[in-house]
């Protein structure tokens, strides 16, 4: 067994062109130092299930290349970590990964995968577009969405079977919704303490954090203050704290107070604090990600843990009412906002602003409309200025055309290449999809990344594309014995061929599968196997808490004189 120490990003991608070129074994590459691992024989007579050999593997360590190693599993569990030439190992199953990359199966911390995790449907409970990116485990419940019944939840899921393992968070707008409604309105000190006790609840149950999506209707009426409040909950019980933040943009306090917003409530929850896709959207902010950079580093700095994910893509993903109506329009729900059409000096009022967003987002060329919403189908795949063009009228009258019957979720092409250059290359940025339908990032994300900026640009390196999209959401985000391949870890292993595992989707076509991977283990089963799918349910429904945890959180919450007793 041969381990290379690769020391710098140049040696690094010099050594996965000449991987990309030729499937010969690492250790007669030029220039790479090795040092040998041990030669114990703890493993004699060991039955090993599932025998990964001749691969180049990646255990997932931060800054760490490639070794030559085998990798070994039984049952659920990674059981074997060396050269199976010197053991004494009887196998069941051997894969044989030469010329292939063995990682740590990946982990999305952002998506919203929940209406196929939860359908009756079989075929989408399995995950498949995320089991052929080579990702393992999916959060769901982000940008406030998240369910606060998560025993329920749970119950659900583990009884139906899924494909990947599923992480749950309990969310902002779900809760508030329930308590207060769509209604822009401080709540109440009575309702407050509901939504604590709520939040309370989901943690002890095993949610791994609150999400907020401050951007989006009606958490956008929320406080600051409102959000520490809940996110406290979270951050006492060991949770984080998920943030859509405030704005992304120019909208309303604009990029950096949001991202400063971020960090203050982390710092007085006392919440690690993880921002979602971060980006600088649209004309205003482009060029604010070193500004942005600066902001975190300077909380990371003074010890505050924050942390981001990102989507290798330039355009977002969202509904055109999100997109284009005013915020305050949004109050009560699109059946209010419908009301207010009919309303002269308001409907004016309205087309006014939404004419200024569309600016932000660069024009109507820059709106891809991917999917209507009970509207006219003729739109879809057109861009608002297409559109535009084809009605002879304004594209702020397409808009509002859409909207005064349903919705449209659309591509908004609003950011810039070296704004998402920059926030890629930080070491304290994971990758994430955002996976909605209608855009490629819930279908090619992470191999979206890999064939862009690893092989194709080498903005990256392997280890760096490796390590933050499996091991730094493990290690943030509270994923245990996941994310690094490591004896005792469950076995989530990814096999990919490096120079086949790219996107297939795209924004005219968003929900072709990705190719590349060869082999992939969820918890010890191989639901993929020589690129061919298997549909037995593997995943597991994860908890941030062990039984015993779950059992002294609620006991803490009955002994709290603030909180009182859960109803």
């Amino acid at each position: 067994m041969i381990r290379f120490k690769i020391k710098s990003l140049q040696k690094e991608m010099s050594f996965l062109s000449v991987f990309l070129v030729s499937t010969a074994s690492f250790s007669v590459i030029s220039g790479c130092r090795t040092t040998p691992i041990s030669e114990s024989s703890a493993y004699d007579d060991i039955l090993i299930d599932i025998l990964i050999e001749g691969g180049t593997i990646y255990l997932g360590n931060e800054g760490e290349g490639p070794i030559e190693t085998d990798i070994g599993v039984t049952g659920e569990r990674i059981t074997f970590v060396g050269d199976a030439e010197k053991e004494s190992l009887h196998v069941k199953t051997r894969i044989d990964a030469r010329g292939l990359i063995v990682t740590p199966g990946f982990i999305d911390p952002h998506t919203h995968a929940s209406a196929e995790i939860f359908s009756d449907d079989a075929a989408k409970r399995l995950n498949v577009n995320y089991l052929t990116q080579g990702v393992t485990t999916v959060f769901i419940g982000n940008d406030g969405g998240g369910d606060p019944d998560i025993k329920g939840r749970r119950k659900i899921l583990t009884e139906s079977g899924i494909g990947t393992n599923v992480a749950l968070l309990v969310g902002h707008g779900a809760i508030r919704r329930e308590v207060i409604g769509l209604a822009d309105r401080k709540p109440t000190e009575s309702e407050l303490g509901h939504m604590r006790r709520m939040v309370a609840r989901a943690m002890c149950d095993g949610a791994f954090g609150f999400s907020a999506g401050l951007y989006y209707t009606p958490q956008n009426f929320a406080t600051t203050d409102e959000v520490v409040a809940l996110a406290q909950e979270a951050g006492s019980r060991n949770g984080y704290y998920d943030t859509h933040i405030r704005d992304e943009s120019s909208y309303s306090i604009g990029l950096k107070n949001a991202i400063a917003e971020a960090i203050e409530i982390g710092h007085r929850s006392d919440a690690h604090t993880h921002i979602s896709h971060i980006k600088a959207l649209g004309a205003d902010v482009w060029g604010d990600s070193e500004g942005v950079v600066k902001l975190v580093e300077t909380a990371r700095a003074r010890g505050q843990s924050v942390t981001a994910d990102q989507y290798p893509w330039l355009a977002s993903g969202t509904r055109i009412s999100n997109a284009l109506l005013p915020a305050w329009a949004l109050d009560g729900g699109l059946e209010q906002t419908r009301e207010r059409f009919e309303q002269p000096a308001t409907f004016s009022k309205i087309k006014s602003e939404m004419a200024e967003n569309l600016r932000r987002r660069g024009g109507a060329d820059s709106i891809l409309i991917t999917r209507i919403i009970d509207a006219d189908p003729a739109f879809n795949n057109k861009t608002l200025a297409e559109i535009s063009e084809e009605l002879n009228i304004v594209p702020i009258e397409v808009a509002l055309n859409i909207l005064k019957s349903g919705d449209a979720q659309i591509a908004s092409f609003n950011m810039k290449e070296d704004d998402v250059k920059y926030f890629m290359q930080q070491p304290w940025v994971m990758t994430g999809s955002d996976g909605s339908s209608g855009h490629p990032r819930k279908f090619a994300s992470f191999p979206q990344k890999f064939s862009k900026y690893v092989v194709n640009e080498q903005l990256i390196t392997p280890s760096d594309f490796i390590y933050r999209s499996a091991g730094l959401a493990a290690e943030s985000l509270g994923i245990r014995d996941r994310g690094f391949l490591r004896t005792g870890y469950f076995a989530d292993i990814t096999v990919l061929d490096p120079k086949a595992f790219k996107p297939n989707a795209n924004y005219s076509d968003p929900e072709m599968l990705s190719s590349g991977v060869m082999n992939l283990t969820v918890n010890g089963t191989l639901v993929i196997q020589d690129g061919e799918i298997n549909t037995e349910f593997a995943g597991h429904v994860l908890s941030a808490k062990t039984e015993a945890e779950s059992e002294n959180c609620f006991g803490e919450i009955f002994k709290s004189s603030e909180m009182g007793l859960l109803k």
